[in-house]
Formats: C-alpha cells, structure tokens, sequence
C-alpha cells in the first residue's frame, strides 16, 4: 500500500493546478457574474446551469445537486478516482513529484490502479505511433493511410500507431517499464496466453481513444491482413478506466471548438474524424464501436450547454445500416436542446471516401446543416407504407404522429403537421393536426409528471393508445392473476417472449405502452422492461438485460415477478418469429378493440346532440382504429 501523501504536496497540486482548468476539460464554462463561472453539472441531469465554478476560491458547488469541494474533489468525483489517485493524476499534470510519509518517493508500483492503467496505455500509444514511423513491417499501415489521404503529419497529429504481428511484443515493452502480468490484463492491453500474457493487438493499425481529459484509455484497431481471422475492428475491451458506451473518438481534439461553435458532428469511424479535422471541420467526432446513445449525449450535452441554437449533425452512410443508424440517433433527439441534423454524402461516400474523390470543401459542404434529422425519420417511416390503401394511410399516420409531435418549436409542429397530412393524402388536415396537437400535449404533461405521454422516445403507439388512460405500473395490486383468463394468458406469454426472446419481438415490442397490458403486475413489468432499454437492446445483450430489468423494477414483488416470467417455460415447444407475431398481434387487438367499443360509446352519446365538428373528429378516430383492426385481422405481424 502506498503511504500517506505529504500534506504540502497536496496544497502544492492544489494551488498549481487551476480548478477551472480541470473542469473546462470535462464541461463549457461561461461567465456566472463576480468572478464565477457556470455550466451544465456532470454530476445530475439539468437543462440550465446550476454548476458553479471559483477560480479565486478554488471550489464547485452545483445548487443543484449540492456536489462541492475542490479541485481534488473534482476529479475524485468525475472519473471515480480515490483520494490518492486523484492527487497523483493532477500532480503529473503539473509536474510535481510526490513524497509519501511511510515510504519516500513514490514508486510505481505504489501508484493507484487507475493512474498505473492510464500510464500503461500512454507508454503503448508511444511505442504504436513509433512502429508506424519506423518499422518496415508497418509498411503496410502506412500505406492504408495513404491511400485514403493521410500522410505522416496525419498519422502523427492523430497519434495512429502500428501492433506488430508477433504475439509478446507489446508485453515484453511494457515487462520492461515496470509493469506486471496482471496489470497488462486489467488494462486491456494483453489476454492470457497458454504461456502467459500476449498482445491483445496484433498486426493492425491502431487509434488511441482518449478521454476528454486528453488521457488514452483504451484502442480501436484495424484488420490489415487477410490471414488476420479477428473483426475488421477491433476495440479495448471494457476495463477500469474504458466503457466504450461513454467515450467519444476525437472528443480530446474536439471539445474546446465544440463548445466554442456551439456545434457538433457526429460521423462513424475513425478515419471519418481524421478527414474530418483535416478539411477544417475540426468538431468531429466519433462512437467508438457501439451506437449513439445516452451516455454520448451527456457529454455533448455539457460541451454544448444546452442552448438553443447549439447544432449537432449526424452523418451516416446511405445504405440500410446508415439510415437504421440514423433513426436509432433520432430516438435520443428529445434529450438535447440543440437542433439536430442529418448529413448524407453523394453516393452514399461517408466523409473519408468524400475527401479523397471531391477534396476538403466537399466534407465541409457536407456537414453543412440542412435536413433535419426528424424530417429524415418522418420521410424513412412514410415510405414504409402504402399509401393507396386507407389502412396504409392509418398505420403510417399511427407511427408518424408521434415523430411531428416531438418538434421543439411549436410552430413548426404545426407547419409540419399540414405536410404530413399532404404526404399521406388525408383530406381532413384539421383532424391530423389536432392528432399531433394532442400528443404533443400529452408529452408535456408526462414530462410534469400528470399524465401520459406518447410512448417512448416517441416511438410509435397503437391508435387505441392515444387516447386511454395508461394502467398505473408502480402498484401491481388488484384481483389475483388467473390463467384462465385468456386476456391475461396472451399478456403473460407475450412478457416471457420480451424478457426471454427479446430478437423475437422487438422492435414491435417497444412500441407497445404500459396500458396494453390490462393485468396491473404485467403493466408493472412492462414499464421496467421499458425503463431497462427495451427489448431491443435485450437483443443484443440478453445477460445484462435481465439484470437491467430486474434493477429497473420499483419493488421487490415486480422484481420477483419479473424474474419468474423470465424463467417459467414458453407454451409453445417450437419458438419462432410466427409464433412471436402470433402473440404480439393477439395483445395489440385486444387493445384496439377495446379502444373501438370506447369511441363507439362516445359516439352514441355525441349523435344525440352533441357539436358537429366533435362528432366528425370522432367518427374520424373510429374510422381509423377500424382500419387498423382490419389490417391486424388479415395481415397479422406484418400490420404492427
């Protein structure tokens, strides 16, 4: 163990290294008046500055979230370091050498895990950049990187590095730096060998992934050789200091123009960022093997500050992958202030293949603003459908409502409602644009927390849902379940096919609320799946989906439920995607058709003597869900 820091060296880190400095690194920080500065806090969700920084003081406090204390706090806080770890991080940033009460000096094998991890990936980042310079094996990297425009200057501004193909290369480089076996494995750097630790990276070319700090934390590596049988890319497993879920490629380069543009570009790949910056658009950056998600906002989000002319611009390729991508990033548009956009190069070229045929200008043309991604999203979901048939018309109205009604400025909302209603040939304007009006409205109202909304993310709801009240998840109370009733026995196995066949059903599952389930624990269970990603991230991820699921669950008895849904047996012995539909489409009826007898209901009472105009919106709304049911009956799965 290493022995106490000395008290003057922590007060020496203290005052040399400025805390407005460190926390710039992380987050955009503006003037707050006398002195202070302000920004977004890293520590909770918000969407004005609560954070405030003083320099002069040399502490934080958010009025928040009441986090506070110094610069040492700080980084203990955010990158989830020990008190010692923290003081040794900053030290080396201002070149100062500690000394240990119990032990002098402080050797390396004293220092904290984290710090020893981070070390180990600076010496590799070296020892790559220096393969690719100098090596004769590395010839073939460096002429990868010519060939798609990049020069030495390139290689070496961006740090891209070589892994020869031997097996121990890189473990007897860092053996020699003092480093031990079972560090090189924790760093993921090495995996174990029959006879030991070899290279995890073996002949492929290598970007270092930093975080915004600036420190490397972990690698992206490309297949150059046909006889190499890994992926095209391969990424650092996930370790102590690398989640691929919350870093961003080209974020250490980026930031400070971000935050000064109030603007950033999102593009796929590595050689993407590079061309990127080097066509002058220098706020690119980059998802490091994994999908645009949550944690990626929140970084962005702290550069960006949330205001409202902040820009941020996705581009993706103009195959199927790219525009799946694409709505994959507009499910997450409703967490950012800023406006979001999509770019999609001629031909389908992504802005590395861009710059090498049509030069610098064409990149930065490129990412020059101008669909917006909702409107991408809308076009993508309207040509699913035929329009030429009533029911094709309804189901693409059911799904593209909720996209309009998730348009920040209210105006055009409504501008686009008229549009969508011209897209998909329903006469009756007014009717389309109450139908966005509505959701809209439900949306604010669940996000005050009184009442529904429209589904998740805005994601698409049956007709029947936007208009009943929702089943109240949080108290799965009421008569007890009985699997006689086949309401209740549909419901159930449609649960068991989410949690233990989430490939199976999902996306459709994802669509459907809480309030199609009518059993109060099943609603219960529903909103946790909801709440843990969906069924679609539990395809990917089946293990740590069930985890996610039962953490998610408010109680201990939706928690057991939970559980027992996801280990009782399937009815059916043969599983398959038509069974699936089977089930999926026998819970979506039900739901519509209770909704039709509702509206019916309603309608009686209105052809009694009730206002004309309400009359005809709600034969409208019975007409609609009627077609649905419709296209259930005699397309079945296909109709969802």
């Amino acid at each position: 163990m290493a022995g106490r820091i000395n008290d003057e060296d922590v007060k020496a880190v203290r005052d040399a290294v400025p805390i407005d400095a460190v926390v710039s690194e992380y987050l955009q920080l503006r003037s707050a008046g006398g002195g202070n500065l302000k920004g977004l806090c890293p520590f909770h969700d918000e969407k004005s500055p609560s954070f405030q920084v003083s320099p002069s003081k040399g502490l934080f406090h958010c009025f928040g979230c009441q986090e506070g204390g110094d610069t040492i706090t700080f980084v203990m806080k955010i990158d989830h370091l020990t008190f010692s770890e923290a003081v040794e991080r900053l030290a080396a940033k201002a070149g100062i050498t500690l000394r240990y009460e119990e032990g002098g000096y402080n050797p390396a094998h004293q220092r904290g895990e984290r710090i020893r991890l981070v070390e180990a990936h600076k010496i590799a980042a070296e020892w790559y950049a220096e393969q690719l310079a100098v090596s004769p094996e590395a010839e073939t990297g460096r002429i990868f990187l010519a060939e798609r425009g990049f020069d030495q200057a390139a290689a070496v501004h961006f740090g891209v590095g070589y892994s020869p193909q031997g097996w121990d290369h890189l473990v007897r480089h860092l053996r020699g730096k003092g480093f031990s076996d079972k560090e090189l494995i924790l760093s993921g750097l090495a995996q174990e060998g029959r006879r030991g630790p070899i290279d995890r990276f073996r002949g492929r070319l290598m970007w270092p992934i930093r975080d915004i700090g600036g420190d490397v934390v972990g690698f992206g590596a490309r297949k150059l050789y046909e006889t190499d049988n890994g992926p095209k890319y391969l990424n650092t497993p996930d370790t102590a200091i690398y989640r691929k879920s919350q870093v961003l490629y080209g974020i250490d380069l980026a930031k400070q123009h971000i935050a000064k543009t109030s603007r950033a570009v999102v593009v796929e790949g590595y050689t993407d960022v590079m061309a990127c910056h080097l066509a002058g658009v220098t706020t690119a950056i980059a998802t490091c093997g994994t999908a645009f998600g949550g944690d990626h906002i929140k970084i962005l989000r702290r550069l960006l500050m949330d205001n409202g002319s902040a820009r941020v611009i996705f581009t993706f390729d103009g195959d199927a992958a790219g525009q799946k991508a694409a709505l994959r990033a507009f499910e997450d548009d409703q967490k950012f202030a800023a406006e979001t956009y999509i770019a999609i190069a001629p031909d389908g070229m992504d802005p590395c293949e861009l710059r090498l045929a049509k030069g610098d200008e064409a990149v930065a043309d490129l990412v020059e603003p101008r669909t917006p991604l909702f409107e991408f999203a809308l076009r993508q979901i309207v040509s699913r459908y035929d329009l030429d048939t009533p029911a094709g018309r309804a189901a693409a109205l059911d799904e593209a409502a909720p996209v309009v009604a998730r348009i920040k400025n209210s105006g055009a909302q409504h501008e686009v409602a008229v549009q969508l209603a011209g897209m998909l040939g329903i006469l009756d304007t007014q009717f389309v644009v109450r139908r966005v009006a509505q959701l809209a409205r439900w949306a604010r109202e669940r996000g005050n927390g009184n009442g529904p909304g429209p589904g998740p993310h805005g994601a698409r709801r049956a007709p029947e849902q936007q208009w009943a009240q929702p089943a109240a998840p949080a108290a799965p109370r009421g008569p007890a379940l009985t699997l006689r009733n086949p309401v209740y026995a549909t419901e159930r196995e449609l649960l068991k096919l989410a949690l233990q066949r989430p490939e199976l059903v999902s996306p459709a599952f994802d669509a459907y609320g809480v309030d199609e389930f009518t059993a109060l624990p099943y609603a219960a269970v529903r909103q946790a799946i909801l709440d843990a990603g969906g069924a679609e991230w539990g395809a990917q991820d089946p293990q740590e989906y069930l985890v996610r699921v039962r953490d998610a669950a408010p109680d201990d008895t939706v928690r057991a439920m939970v559980t027992e849904l996801a280990v009782e047996a399937i009815l059916r012995r043969t599983v398959d995607e038509v069974y699936a539909g089977t089930v999926l489409v026998q819970v979506r009826r039900r739901a519509v058709e209770r909704r039709i007898r509702d509206v019916q209901s309603q309608l009686a009472r209105l052809a009694a003597g009730g206002d004309p105009a309400q009359l005809a919106a709600v034969q409208n709304e019975l007409w609609v869900l009627q077609q649905y049911d419709q296209s259930l009956r005699e397309q079945g799965a296909a109709a969802l």
